[in-house]
């Protein structure tokens, strides 16, 4: 009888609760454990990107690191025309900013991350002439300070600054007092908007050639395709695009310059450089960036000393947002110059939006020199140069290259607005088509972009 009980009282509970914890998992397993996912298979070629990557950042993205670390620094934005001092990581002022440089005739202000290299109670602009009072020296040619003023008193009335960034006087000697040499600056240029493009239907890429390709939206930084578009290879004569914004950015443009034979014993030859000739530094753009005149590369190279040269192109890439990118000398007939497809999006979009007189060049057209270019029937090498929606590029060969194009054209959109976009390519191979193969990869592009996003012109 006490069995009966011990099994009735003990032994029966724990054998119902086995069965019910038993009963409860194949329940769940049944009805509430949702289905596997099948893996999505790998994207084809010149397919659209995975959602994760479909959109490159801007310079905001310096802004939230700096922020996360918790550091003091300056955040100048164009867009709104503020500056704005950061502590520890949180903003602790914000004042306007009085002028800002207009880059449509080379004086725009250098955009990315930089640091305060030096204060001045006041600096003396040798371009301009005049006086700078609270000045902060941080980059190239370029400060941040109040209002200008002449030696004789009277003060510098513009609507724009050469490049410098201006605030009213009170607001300067603040900044000035509570900034620190060393302390990050951080220069907006332009944040990415928020255009979308409709992704129904999009056709598959033809394939391309080129080795490495990343097709873009400058404005928002969409990227309709990409392949390897990370990957480090050597970049050739597109080396010269920083060449010319780096000496832009830190040589009076205006400056006479005379040609020394040791400045022309690089590879290739161009008609009208020749050895004891002057020319002005913005004169020189034109062979570097129409014919990719090694010979000008190495002329506006010593400028400054080749060595400087080179160390500034490779601290101006680490400054916006060019990570992967390597520079060896000013004109890329060395292998070990190196970038990547991303990056060189990163230097169309800041030249387009701080430089914009570099591609001008490179369709041909007056780039403001400052005076009359003595440089006649110049054989434009940037393939797309007459093209009517062509916003300016540029081309290299080496043989360890292969051939890589950088191109920025606008297209009209199906609302009837334009956007603007570039289109990298490295790598582009067939020593037998030469820069035919070049082209027509750039012209599949186009075409599955018309097709497929955009109105035909």
């Amino acid at each position: 009888m006490k069995k009966i009980i011990f099994f009735l009282l003990v032994i029966l509970p724990i054998l119902l609760g086995v069965f019910y914890i038993y009963y409860l998992s194949i329940f769940q397993k049944i009805y509430i454990e949702p289905p596997a996912i099948t893996p999505s298979p790998p994207l084809a070629e010149g397919s659209p990107p995975k959602d994760e990557l479909s959109f490159l950042k801007d310079f905001q993205s310096f802004r939230e690191e700096l922020m996360l670390t918790r550091q003091n620094f300056l955040e100048v934005n164009l867009p709104h025309m503020k500056l704005r001092l950061y502590k520890n990581g949180e903003i602790s002022k914000e004042i306007p900013v009085l002028r800002r440089g207009d880059p449509q005739m080379w004086g725009g202000t250098a955009a990315g991350l930089y640091k305060a290299i030096a204060k001045y109670r006041s600096a003396y602009s040798n371009a301009s002439q005049v006086f700078m009072p609270y000045s902060i020296h941080f980059y190239g040619k370029y400060y941040i300070h109040g209002e200008p003023f002449y030696p004789a008193g009277g003060a510098l009335i513009s609507e724009t600054s050469g490049g410098c960034v201006q605030l009213q006087n009170q607001n300067a000697k603040t900044i000035f007092n509570e900034a620190e040499t060393g302390m990050p600056i951080l220069v907006i240029d332009k944040e990415n908007d928020d255009y979308i493009y409709s992704l129904q239907k999009i056709t598959e890429l033809p394939r391309i050639s080129a080795e490495s390709y990343l097709v873009a939206d400058v404005g928002s930084g969409f990227i309709f395709t990409e392949k390897n578009s990370k990957e480090k290879l050597p970049i050739a004569s597109l080396t010269k695009l920083m060449t010319a914004v780096v000496v832009a950015e830190n040589v009076d443009l205006q400056r006479s310059v005379q040609v020394k034979q040791w400045m022309l014993e690089s590879y290739g030859y161009t008609q009208g450089l020749e050895a004891g000739e002057r020319f002005n530094v913005a004169e020189l753009f034109y062979p570097l960036l129409i014919e990719s005149s090694n010979d000008a590369a190495e002329v506006l190279g010593s400028i400054l000393g080749k060595e400087q040269t080179i160390k500034l192109m490779n601290e101006k890439a680490k400054s916006i947002l060019m990570p992967d990118t390597e520079f060896v000398d000013p004109h890329g007939f060395a292998p070990e110059n190196i970038s990547t497809s991303q990056d060189f999006f990163y230097l169309a979009r800041y030249i387009l939006i701080n430089r914009p007189p570099i591609w001008k060049i490179t369709r041909g057209e007056e780039g403001s020199s400052f005076a009359e270019v003595s440089f006649k029937n110049l054989n434009n090498k940037n393939l797309f140069f007459d093209s009517s929606n062509f916003i300016g590029g540029k081309t290299g060969f080496i043989a360890t290259s292969g051939y890589n194009g950088i191109f920025l054209f606008s297209f009209n959109t199906k609302e009837g607005t334009k956007r603007d976009v570039a289109i990298v390519l490295l790598g582009s191979k067939g020593l037998k088509l030469g820069w035919d193969n070049l082209k027509k990869d750039v012209e599949k592009i186009d075409t599955w972009l018309e097709e497929n996003y955009f109105s035909k012109q």
